[in-house]
């Protein structure tokens, strides 16, 4: 485990939200995104695997925090899967304050029961699946559909024009989402089509109230984790003490790097990051 001092939050508010949870564990809540923050970027969602070391530094800082999450856009099932977090034998040795909120909430599997909660999808996503290939008949090749069930994401990643093709799909998306019921959310080169609502802020929000954490820490690396910052602005406001953490890279928005109080080199720095904190707390 890397040893040594935690970074130095460059705002007030982050030194004393990073001070309240190594001072008082037990009731700090630790909310960390997926992609782009414990995992690379990669062109296929299916082969984003964790970074190096982020899994045992999840399990490591597990059993040091009152709460530690991670909170995505990812249905729970594939995230349990890329992790590795609960195997086919239901083994969760260390897992027992984990909590992985997936679908931005709208989804829930608890480190100490392996139980998983999930709600029927919403009747507007049936009906924008059966629209969708219409819509997208003429978009460039490279362009793909991501169904997360809860939830259906255009992906333009692998277009040889990913800005160009999301520009020209985005009205059409945008008009087929409201018509429906749903929200079009910007991401990294996607635009997700889910439930209105159900955000990361939200979730975060209710998982705080739920645990009664006086302390929180939030990373993540995309405009969807904008919302999670928003709410560690509010709590600080009803007294509870908060670290947003920006995981860096090249199409990182600059709302979000401007936003955190702190900013780590990507992946491999929240991994950092994380063994840092289980060492200071111990």
């Amino acid at each position: 485990m890397t040893t040594g001092p935690a970074p130095a939050p460059r705002t007030p508010a982050g030194g004393a939200g990073l001070a309240a949870l190594i001072t008082a564990p037990d009731t700090a809540l630790i909310a960390l995104d997926y992609d782009g923050t414990l995992s690379p970027i990669v062109s296929r969602p299916a082969d984003a695997m964790p970074a190096p070391g982020a899994v045992e530094a999840l399990r490591a800082l597990a059993a040091r925090v009152g709460t530690c999450a991670i909170i995505t856009g990812r249905p729970v099932d594939a995230l349990l899967e890329l992790t590795g977090l609960a195997n086919g034998n239901g083994e969760r040795a260390g897992l027992e304050n984990l909590t992985v909120l997936g679908q931005y909430g709208l989804q829930r599997w608890d480190g100490a029961t392996g139980a998983t909660t999930s709600p029927e999808p919403l009747p507007g996503i049936a009906t924008v699946r059966s629209q969708l290939p219409e819509v997208l008949r003429d978009a460039p090749p490279g362009v793909t559909v991501e169904d997360k069930t809860q939830a259906l994401v255009i992906h333009v990643r692998r277009a040889a024009n990913p800005d160009a093709a999301l520009g020209a799909l985005a009205p059409a998306l945008r008009r087929l989402a409201e018509e429906n019921g749903l929200e079009a959310a910007p991401g990294k080169r996607v635009l997700e089509l889910r439930p209105p609502n159900h955000d990361k802020g939200r979730a975060l929000r209710e998982l705080v109230e739920e645990r009664t954490a006086r302390s929180v820490l939030v990373a993540g690396d995309d405009l969807g984790d904008l919302p999670a910052f928003d709410a560690v602005d509010e709590l600080r406001g009803l007294g509870i003490a908060g670290l947003t953490v920006c995981s860096d890279g090249p199409e990182v928005p600059a709302a979000l790097r401007e936003r955190a109080d702190l900013v780590v080199d990507g992946p491999l720095g929240v991994v950092t990051l994380l063994n840092l904190l289980a060492a200071r707390i111990g």
